[in-house]
């Protein structure tokens, strides 16, 4: 028996592959059918999405129209880019910009990875009634307004609040904190972290317990100790939770609390408190100059896009984690 010479004939026709389950024809409508009670959840959500963020986004084009209190809510005239070369050309705008980045960089760097530290502190207690008491302490500042933050500020940082107790008692002389500009960057940073450090660790508890315990099992039988047990096996389990918050920090890198900083600063401390919100609320609402202020949030929107954008794209290169 010979073995059949093969043919010269032209590649052997494939029968059509069917198609894959997400495109087969009325797959969502039977989704829909199953899944509506769950879909219903989201509707209330997206309407509040359009009504109180992507609608507002059409009253961006005074930034290009000239508005008048009692005209068109558009605008009456078009000026094209009038105000945006104003606020170039302004250079009390571009002091709140470097006021801004430098009060975003810093609570960025502090406030960042504070939650990171107390959560890893935190995953090392054995103790569960010491950690509640811990966990239950540092995310209730949270839970305060702003007002009633400021004033425990006020009343710690007064010229005879708490600090400047303690200052006295050591020799020292009393500092007008809440007076002097060099010392108003620090006070926001610190209250922030007082305010968010503990909220921000809830997400990486949540995240440290996805870590499978097999993989401390195996560094310990090769000799790992806590130090590198943490290094080598808990941070690259809470990576990826690490990754998404901060591009969303990046992404608010710009928008520096606008309620914290009207109620902390005052004219004395304009030099180093003044930010882009606070500006935008005393030329827009103040002044009633809408048209500039909505040039300057939409210059400052684009910014912090383009951050998010690009710290999104370097951490997909670099980590291979991403938002999408």
């Amino acid at each position: 028996m010979t073995l059949a010479e093969p043919t010269m004939a032209g590649p052997q026709e494939t029968a059509p592959r069917p198609p894959s389950p997400a495109r087969r024809p009325g797959r969502w409508k039977r989704s829909l059918r199953r899944d509506w009670p769950l879909y219903t959840l989201a509707v209330l959500p997206l309407i509040f999405l359009a009504i109180f963020r992507y609608l507002p986004m059409l009253g961006n084009v005074i930034a290009f129209r000239r508005f008048r209190p009692g005209g068109s809510i558009f605008g009456d005239e078009w000026v094209g880019t009038f105000y945006v070369e104003m606020f170039i050309h302004d250079p009390a705008f571009w002091k709140v910009f470097a006021n801004t980045a430098i009060i975003g960089g810093m609570t960025l760097v502090v406030c960042f990875p504070l939650p990171i530290v107390l959560a890893l502190m935190l995953n090392e207690v054995r103790r569960t009634h010491f950690k509640r008491i811990v966990q239950s302490i540092s995310y209730l500042p949270h839970f305060l307004s702003v007002v009633i933050v400021v004033g425990m500020v006020y009343q710690l940082l007064a010229l005879q609040g708490t600090v400047n107790q303690i200052v006295d008692a050591f020799g020292g002389d009393a500092v007008a904190f809440l007076q002097k500009p060099e010392w108003f960057r620090f006070v926001y940073v610190a209250s922030e972290a007082w305010q968010t450090v503990g909220w921000g660790t809830i997400l990486y508890l949540a995240a440290l317990t996805a870590v499978d315990d097999a993989l401390y099992e195996a560094a310990r039988i090769d000799g790992a100790n806590r130090w590198q047990q943490t290094w080598h096996v808990t941070i690259p389990g809470i990576r990826p939770t690490m990754v998404t918050l901060l591009i969303l920090n990046i992404g608010n890198f710009l928008n520096v609390g606008f309620e914290k900083v009207l109620l902390l600063y005052n004219p004395m401390t304009y030099s180093t408190g003044d930010v882009i919100s606070t500006y935008l609320y005393r030329v827009g609402l103040v002044s009633n100059n809408l048209s500039y202020a909505a040039a300057i949030g939409l210059f400052q929107a684009i910014i912090g896009f383009a951050m998010v954008m690009t710290a999104n794209y370097i951490s997909k290169r670099l980590v291979g984690t991403s938002l999408w």
